[in-house]
């Protein structure tokens, strides 16, 4: 099983067309492009009937005190935590292939609506959810695909892993509004296959400079 994009190579830093933040010039980030990028598969395993598609950050601090703080750094050393993305669900075998900003374009407040998309697919909630969950003008229910946005200050490159399930039923068992953790779980003992692409992405002006 097979997963790859156009969009980038993998594991190498992520364009910032496909994140939904991007520096602003004076040392903190806006809002970027957000498109979801190009995607595609082959060789699926015998039997499978539908794909699960979640997206998700590894590098996210564990404490958010510290987040986007003039004059701190987040140390490198803080624990961290899972931070979804994308979760995709019902996504049908064939055709092959998620076409660039075919999900995402632009970053919408309040979120994009969901869980239903074009073709049976549903998508999930992602965590930016939780995270402006206390913001008068960005509170809501976020589906679907939004990019990284990784902490303006954080001294951790964030790593973005999307991870294809190919599944022995043609409708994963989870209902309603779900999250990604939830969909995890719903995949246990359904899963005949499954493959990664990656990449990384910083927003931290420090560590921009030095990729100069």
């Amino acid at each position: 099983m097979k997963l790859w994009s156009d969009s980038w190579t993998n594991g190498d830093r992520i364009p910032v067309r496909y994140a939904a933040g991007r520096p602003d010039g004076a040392g903190g980030a806006t809002f970027s492009d957000n498109l979801n990028p190009h995607l595609a598969w082959s060789d699926l395993p015998a039997g499978t009937q539908s794909m699960v598609l979640i997206c998700h950050d590894f590098d996210v601090p564990s404490q958010a005190d510290g987040v986007n703080v003039s004059g701190r750094e987040i140390a490198a050393d803080l624990p961290r935590v899972d931070f979804f993305h994308w979760v995709l669900v019902d996504l049908p075998p064939a055709p092959t292939v998620i076409a660039e900003g075919e999900f995402s374009r632009g970053f919408t407040p309040r979120g994009k609506p969901g869980p239903a998309a074009h073709g049976g697919v549903r998508q999930g909630l992602n965590d930016y959810t939780q995270w402006f969950a206390g913001h008068p003008q960005m509170a809501g229910r976020y589906f679907g695909y939004d990019g990284p946005f990784p902490p303006w200050n954080d001294s951790l490159v964030h790593h973005y892993v999307f991870t294809l399930y190919a599944v022995a039923l043609p409708r994963l068992p989870v209902e309603g509004t779900f999250t990604g953790a939830e969909v995890r779980q719903a995949l246990a003992g359904r899963v005949l296959g499954e493959a990664t692409f990656s990449g990384t992405y910083t927003l931290n002006a420090r560590l921009l400079a030095s990729e100069i």
